[in-house]
């Protein structure tokens, strides 16, 4: 053996027991690596295993890390684990794991060597419990930010990277050895080398210069970046799903109901690549249907524990960009044997529905099955079919036709229900980017909605609620989608707003989905109408997954889940695992079921933080392209409404495009303006104009700032 060898295995001059006992001598005192080292006679040869030893303690939260060198005992404190919300000022709050804690600010000393979406402990005294009334001790359990966008600036001794999110508020600091040969205001990555003390920023290097800020060939890529979103797959995911035919064998369809004979066809938008879901119909006696909702059995290829699957977890979502997609499993399962496609045999998971002519579901079975789509439709032909009675599509699929007609009949049925107990449905059109056959952007407008749309809406939430009833009755853990009530303070404050509109809205009692839903019934078609969807949804907690019954307030839903888009969201995935356990065995075993109760809540937690990047993504590429494209109409007029209304300004969105922009004070008629923030409303007090949300206004285009990602509006007297 050599003597390399012996130095590896020999003991350390010192213990972990040694170690604590440090620290317990030194309660209130932070200590570094060279101080515990001098303490205890520590031979610099073996400061790497003391390293480690520290790394165990702190894992098993023994001790904590104060910042880049120093170490303690954990406070003799309440602790609460969370994310970091910072803003751009500098300031920031702690949005805590446990959804039913209110959101806690943290002051500009608190976040100064913290970074937005760190996750963190925040160590609380027995008085205090959130309020800020002393100093805190912020324990950081691990960096969000790895890696960094932001614009290069050049500086005499050193350079700085500007981040692109400007909730990084911290200016990177740059060595010059570490530039990798970027140069003035050019759009970089640059990776963090050492995070931010309370006496120092950031420092990092340049990993990539992604080009000029003004290249609109650039945003899916500083997107991307941005929100680390991972593009390729690893090398073994792809190797595995190489390695799954494309095609079907007799094995694996004779142990499934074989639905190839029913009149099944998928309806999706006119750009979708992969098909989850596949419907059919059969009306039958008194006025009843049998609906029949198939999806994608990707839990078939995608085995749990596989790097497939652990790939998927990590994604958690596809994200959609206006020009390309980040699937979360590999273009050879999503756009292959995992997706729908016409006239071709696949695996799916079927439910069969049995509703009444009201919608009264009266019986649901669950079973893996074989089918086959025997059309692709798009939301737009089933508008032009059914709505606009286009008779070359009836000549084409008569069969389609009269399924279509059955479907609109119990999608309306159920959506009838849905609203009677309650369900509050949002009327905030998404904005659709309209792109030439060059890639530049032609039209941003509201993306449509009508009976297509409707139709799968229905269906979906019909089947997610069967599947969630299910597992709830058969008692088994599984992954919920759920939404919890609003805050009560949230609630007085729209309450509050909507009355200065005229409208009554009481409160009292328990808090019940269906007077939000009545209030947004009255705005209907109303100048205001948007403003009150855009409000309310502000007051409402945000939907997540959880392992735990807590029902979805805004669908008004005792029980609720994913289960109709595998190919595209983990936590439907999951479930789909879960039922084909349920359906293969009568009861779960104890020791499977625990293994679940184990897995879900990491599961949960994840899903819902990927989820939220996602949306947080695809909102920034299309405000990205909004700017873009308002850029050759500076000094353009348009008609617009008021969108929104703040100290400094007001919104307008324009009526000719689904853009909105700023008016700021300073370009409104001089004058003392008071902002009366219950009613949504600005005052001229010398001259009287009042500027209410919903009002119509004419605006000129005065810039459209890429940095800012705003569009600045001048009023037009």
């Amino acid at each position: 053996m050599s003597k390399k060898s012996k130095r590896k295995i020999s003991s350390p001059s010192f213990s972990l027991t040694e170690i604590l006992h440090l620290f317990k001598t030194r309660q209130d005192q932070a200590v570094t690596l060279t101080e515990i080292a001098q303490a205890l006679n520590v031979p610099s040869d073996q400061r790497k295993e003391l390293r480690q030893n520290l790394r165990d303690l702190m894992a098993e939260r023994k001790i904590i890390k104060l910042d880049r060198r120093h170490y303690s005992l954990p406070p003799q404190m309440k602790a609460i684990a969370g994310r970091v919300q910072a803003h751009r000022n500098g300031y920031g709050f702690l949005i805590p794991e446990n959804s039913r804690l209110p959101d806690i600010f943290l002051s500009k000393r608190e976040v100064r060597d913290l970074m937005h979406r760190d996750r963190v402990a925040l160590h609380l005294d027995k008085k205090e419990r959130g309020r800020k009334s002393g100093p805190r001790v912020i324990e950081v359990l691990a960096r969000a930010n790895r890696r960094v966008v932001g614009r290069y600036e050049e500086g005499t001794k050193f350079d700085l990277v500007i981040p692109e999110d400007q909730r990084l508020f911290q200016k990177i600091r740059i060595p010059k050895k570490a530039a990798g040969g970027a140069v003035e205001n050019k759009v970089v990555l640059a990776e963090i080398t050492r995070y931010p003390t309370k006496q120092e920023g950031p420092e990092g290097r340049i990993l990539k210069v992604l080009g000029d800020p003004d290249d609109p060939a650039l945003d899916s890529e500083i997107i991307m970046h941005k929100y680390d979103l991972p593009d390729g797959f690893p090398s073994t995911v792809l190797k595995e799903a190489s390695a799954i035919p494309q095609k079907l064998f007799a094995a694996e369809i004779t142990t499934r109901k074989d639905l190839r004979n029913l009149n099944f066809f998928t309806i999706d938008g006119e750009n979708a690549r992969d098909f989850d879901d596949a419907v059919a119909i059969s009306p039958q006696a008194g006025q009843r249907y049998t609906l029949w909702v198939s999806i994608a059995d990707v839990s078939h290829y995608v085995k749990q524990g596989s790097s497939l699957d652990k790939e998927a977890f990590r994604r958690g979502t596809s994200v959609y960009f206006p020009q390309r997609a980040l699937p979360m499993i590999p273009p050879q399962l999503s756009n292959g044997i995992c997706s729908l496609n016409p006239e071709e045999d696949r695996l799916c998971l079927s439910v069969a529905m049995e509703f009444d002519g009201q919608g009264r579901l009266i019986d649901a079975r669950f079973f893996p099955s074989v089918i086959k789509s025997h059309a692709r439709l798009t939301y737009t032909m089933v508008k032009e079919m059914l709505q606009q009675n286009n008779r070359e599509f009836v000549a084409r699929h008569p069969l389609i036709y009269e399924d279509l007609r059955a479907m609109a009949d119990l999608g309306q049925a159920l959506r009838a229900r849905r609203m009677e107990r309650g369900s509050i449905d949002f009327d905030l059109p998404e904005p659709e980017v309209i792109l030439d056959v060059w890639g530049q952007i032609e039209e941003i407008v509201r993306a449509e909605r009508h009976i297509g749309h409707q139709i799968i809406e229905e269906f979906m939430i019909a089947t997610n609620e069967a599947v969630a009833s299910f597992l709830a009755r058969v008692d088994v853990p599984f992954l919920r989608r759920v939404h919890e009530p609003p805050e009560e303070k949230k609630v007085e404050d729209f309450k509050e707003f909507v009355s200065h509109l005229g409208y009554r809205f009481s409160s009292k009692g328990k808090l019940q989905p269906k007077i939000f839903q009545r209030l947004l019934e009255q705005a209907r078609g109303k100048p205001e109408e948007k403003s009150v969807n855009y409000l309310l949804l502000r007051s409402m907690k945000q939907a997540r997954y959880s392992e735990k019954s807590l029902g979805h307030f805004a669908l008004a839903s005792t029980h609720y889940l994913h289960f109709t888009s595998p190919i595209r969201r983990y936590p439907d995935l999951v479930v789909h695992r879960i039922l084909k356990e349920v359906l293969q065995s009568e009861a779960m075993k104890e020791k499977r079921r625990q293994q679940w109760q184990n897995m879900l809540p990491k599961i949960a937690e994840h899903s819902s933080l990927r989820e939220r990047v996602a949306m947080e993504a695809e909102r920034e590429i299309v405000e990205r392209k909004k700017v873009q494209f308002m850029r050759d109409k500076v000094g353009q007029e348009f008609n617009g409404y008021i969108s929104g209304i703040l100290p400094f300004g007001f919104f307008v969105e324009l009526e000719d495009y689904f853009i909105e922009g700023l008016v700021h004070l300073t370009r409104l008629p001089e004058d003392r303006y008071r902002f009366l923030e219950t009613k949504h409303t600005l005052i001229g007090e010398r001259r009287g104009r009042v500027f209410r949300l919903g009002d119509r206004v004419r605006v000129r285009v005065d810039a459209a700032d890429l940095v800012r990602r705003q569009v600045d509006f001048s009023l037009i007297q």
